[in-house]
């Protein structure tokens, strides 16, 4: 059997941004950075943008608007402000996670039956502007059902528990999230996966979860290209996703 390399890798930019905040001005040019990286093969640019701003601003997502030529994903809490952002915006994704304004970073998936309501109404806002939803879930088949009701498009796998456990037992790792990506994968419902993902552990996840469509990496990914260059290290990343 060939390779293939039917998952998509979108880079989150947000720790570049985090660097170029540190000092002010415009180094590293977040605009100059993302097409680089789209130029290196990475298949999206994803941004996280907070309440605070404290990486990717909301001037940043506008300006990327503009210049991208691969598929733009948005992460962030539903907040009014930030509602308005990406039906101004319109990217080919918006996932939404729970998070609280103060939080460091994300570190759970919704609770899609208590959070029904609230979901609906706000996937309703934008697949009508034609923007494609993915949630945040826990490796919780229990949370699929409510998430197929609430209308979403894709869950995008919470990974932090995989990556923290990869390397003790990486069978009794990833075994939740095949549970849960048959469950979806039954359900209609596209899968991607985010978190903690690595070059350790990314080959292992993309070989065992079936159908997962699209990983979405920052820190781990930024952090190796301190050593490999930008360049080298998406093309490894890459070259992970690549499975029999």
């Amino acid at each position: 059997m060939g390779i293939i390399n039917q998952t998509k890798l979108s880079v989150n930019i947000n720790k570049l941004a985090t660097i170029r905040n540190a000092r002010g001005g415009n180094n590293p040019d977040i605009l100059l950075m993302a097409k680089k990286i789209e130029s290196y093969g990475a298949h999206g640019i994803t941004v996280h943008p907070r309440p605070d701003q404290r990486h990717i601003r909301f001037s940043d997502v506008y300006a990327l608007k503009d210049i991208l030529s691969t598929e733009f994903n948005i992460e962030g809490y539903p907040s009014e402000d930030f509602i308005q952002m990406v039906l101004d915006v319109k990217p080919a994704q918006v996932t939404l996670v729970p998070d609280p304004p103060d939080v460091l970073t994300s570190n759970a998936g919704w609770d899609t039956i208590a959070n029904a309501e609230f979901l609906t109404a706000v996937i309703q806002t934008f697949k009508s502007k034609g923007i494609r939803t993915s949630i945040f879930l826990n490796p919780d088949p229990s949370m699929l059902e409510s998430a197929v009701k609430v209308g979403c498009d894709r869950i995008e796998l919470y990974t932090e528990a995989f990556a923290s456990a990869y390397h003790n037992n990486a069978h009794h790792a990833i075994a939740p999230y095949i549970e849960t990506a048959k469950k979806a994968n039954e359900l209609s419902l596209g899968i991607n996966a985010g978190h903690d993902l690595d070059l350790h552990n990314l080959h292992f996840f993309a070989s065992h979860v079936p159908g997962l469509l699209e990983v979405s990496i920052g820190h781990a990914l930024i952090c190796d290209a301190l050593e490999y260059g930008m360049s080298n290290t998406v093309k490894l990343y890459l070259n992970a996703l690549k499975v029999q």
